[in-house]
């Protein structure tokens, strides 16, 4: 249900656009008890920004966008229609990491284009966050260059895999790592995960896709770190970019080795074999809700701001103006 506060927002920051001419420029003034925004609009011009975004995949089916919801995508283009009075198909929603059903993240990153442009990103921020609900969430908003892509411009993603390693479950952590009840031999499983770093065939650890793409199954894996914080074991990866499942189907065989089931070197074995059975012989599936993308890191170059653009936004913390506290 939306607030009150971002009804009023969402009512600042959009209103029904008059039809200039081709040549013409119309400035129309958004006047509100909540703010003052300023909105340009020109038929031959667009506007793209950029959002970085939080979720909690647990209830979603992935990011991408399907007739039968709920997934994230559907969600954040419910509020950009609310908040920008544009249909979907103007908007143009591009996430940068298509995050399957119940993975979590705290650094997607997502690109919409609109017909005018925003003095104040600020109002725009609050009322998305005002009409998202609660496990969804926009950590940033910022203008972004006609160069910037959220997917085409992509120099690495890093991901996180959570493994809490303990006779008993954490209930707090249950819906974020994976309960493992197995002694696990870390040694062994950081010995086997630098066989993965560097540029590999990853065909043996993609499964098979419902989508109609065929993505290079040459991946570059600049780092895998096994990193042990107490009962919770977080391994960290960062490449170039993943293949369907790839980071948790390589985390599942870690897991195997962890458990000394297998040895390290059965991985460049199975790289090797870029056939996905022979992964299936020595390990097994492992659920998605251990995995989140932490973030996702750019071309610097499409980083830089376009001319004429507002400040990015981080939030608004909020202020009494008034002190009602009564003297007495």
């Amino acid at each position: 249900m939306m607030t009150y506060a971002a009804a009023a927002a969402a009512a600042a920051l959009v209103a029904p656009f008059p039809s200039p001419s081709p040549s013409s420029t119309s400035l129309l003034s958004l006047n509100s008890a909540v703010d003052v925004v300023e909105v340009q609009h020109n038929q031959d011009s667009v506007y793209k920004w950029r959002l970085v975004l939080a979720y909690d995949g647990t209830r979603y089916a992935g990011w991408q966008y399907q007739e039968s919801p709920p997934t994230v995508q559907c969600a954040v283009e419910k509020a950009l229609i609310q908040t920008t009075k544009l249909p979907r198909k103007d908007l143009q929603l591009v996430g940068a990491s298509r995050t399957d059903a119940g993975v979590h993240a705290w650094g997607q990153v997502a690109h919409f284009v609109t017909p005018f442009n925003y003095e104040n990103l600020d109002r725009v921020h609050m009322a998305l966050n005002g009409l998202l609900p609660s496990d969804i969430r926009v950590r940033e908003t910022s203008p972004a260059s006609a160069e910037f892509h959220a997917r085409f411009s992509v120099k690495s993603k890093i991901y996180h895999y959570k493994i809490y390693s303990d006779t008993i479950m954490d209930p707090f952590q249950r819906r974020f790592a994976y309960h493992n009840m197995y002694k696990l031999n870390t040694a062994a499983m950081r010995e086997a995960a630098k066989y993965f770093v560097g540029k590999h065939d990853f065909t043996s650890f993609e499964n098979a896709s419902h989508n109609d793409r065929v993505p290079d199954p040459v991946k570059h894996i600049f780092r895998f770190d096994v990193k042990e914080m107490g009962a919770l074991l977080q391994l960290e990866v960062e490449g170039s970019g993943f293949l369907y499942r790839q980071v948790r189907n390589m985390v599942a065989l870690l897991l195997q080795i962890g458990k000394e089931a297998i040895p390290p070197d059965i991985v460049p074995y199975i790289l090797a074999s870029r056939d996905r059975k022979e992964l299936a012989k020595y390990s097994f599936y492992l659920p998605p809700h251990g995995l989140c993308l932490v973030s996702i890191n750019y071309n610097e170059s499409h980083l830089l701001p376009p001319p004429d653009c507002p400040a990015k936004s981080f939030g608004m913390h909020h202020t009494i103006r008034k002190c009602k506290v009564v003297y007495y």
